[in-house]
């Protein structure tokens, strides 16, 4: 049982180790969620995904405002005249 389990933790690492560094949301997010999940029947690795999924989401849906802005606007020393 111990071994598919290491497997799995180790591609799954792997797979992470790989991707670029964004953890804007997901670390805050994972930290509740890992709580919430522990407490919530002992599925705290469950809640901490979930969380930093959350978390994510939630970063990416306070930036999308800013960066529709940063396109709407004209690039220096291209205004209209």
């Amino acid at each position: 049982m111990k071994t598919p389990a290491a497997i799995f933790a180790i591609a799954t690492l792997a797979i992470v180790a790989a991707s670029p560094a964004d953890a804007k949301g997901c670390l805050k997010g994972a930290a509740v969620g890992g709580v919430a999940g522990h407490y919530a029947g002992h599925h705290g690795m469950l809640g901490a995904i979930a969380g930093c999924a959350y978390g994510r989401h939630r970063a990416n849906e306070q930036n999308r405002p800013r960066d529709q802005q940063r396109q709407t606007q004209a690039p220096a020393g291209q205004e209209k005249l």
